[in-house]
């Protein structure tokens, strides 16, 4: 549950950082980090196409470098796009000023105001300095559809274990998810569909 729901002991070290919506509203943020690339992507798109849902995309610059038709397909069907740094990198494993030149260097490619880190963490310079310029938004609700220890039925049960109103879940348009989340993406936005949910982006 640390993962998939972070406590509130962790949720107050970046204080001002979106971990969850309003709990009085039955609404989700969907939202998938790492991408854009043209395995996965497009088909991510045609699945929330298909349900009429939006939803947030934070971005690996390099990979928009890399692949500027997917980046142009998120933003021409109406999602919301955040910066996820340059190169996916840790804020804990360099120095200051460098994260925050990898992070400027996303900016450069996808110019918007919202940022998450990778990995959930930042040193507090970091952070004091990043929330500046942009609402930095975490999560509610981690599906580990990248991981290997899960199957794809077992990400679906974590969506359905943890959601609550509010929630910010979080999936991964990355080849290392593509398995897990082909099968649990349509599943969980029909279960949540069918249990009344919303679906919202970040202002």
């Amino acid at each position: 549950m640390l993962i998939e729901q972070p406590p509130l002991l962790l949720r107050w070290l970046y204080p001002r950082a979106l971990w969850r919506m309003d709990k009085n509203v039955k609404a989700v943020y969907l939202t998938f980090d790492d991408g854009p690339i043209p395995e996965v992507t497009p088909w991510v798109l045609d699945v929330l196409d298909h349900y009429g849902i939006k939803a947030t995309f934070f971005l690996v610059g390099d990979n928009v470098r890399k692949h500027p038709k997917e980046f142009q397909m998120i933003l021409e069907r109406g999602h919301r796009v955040g910066n996820h740094t340059f190169n996916h990198i840790g804020g804990f494993k360099h120095l200051s000023y460098n994260y925050l030149a990898n992070t400027n260097e996303a900016d450069a490619l996808i110019q918007s105001n919202l940022f998450r880190p990778p990995h959930g963490w930042m040193r507090w310079g970091q952070y004091m300095v990043l929330r500046k310029h942009y609402q930095i938004v975490m999560w509610d609700l981690v599906t580990r559809d990248y991981s290997k220890r899960l199957n794809a039925p077992q990400v679906l049960q974590k969506v359905k274990k943890y959601v609550r109103n509010g929630s910010i879940i979080t999936f991964h348009d990355s080849l290392k998810s593509e398995k897990n989340l082909k099968y649990a993406l349509p599943k969980a936005i029909e279960w949540l569909l069918e249990q009344g949910y919303e679906f919202k982006v970040f202002d």
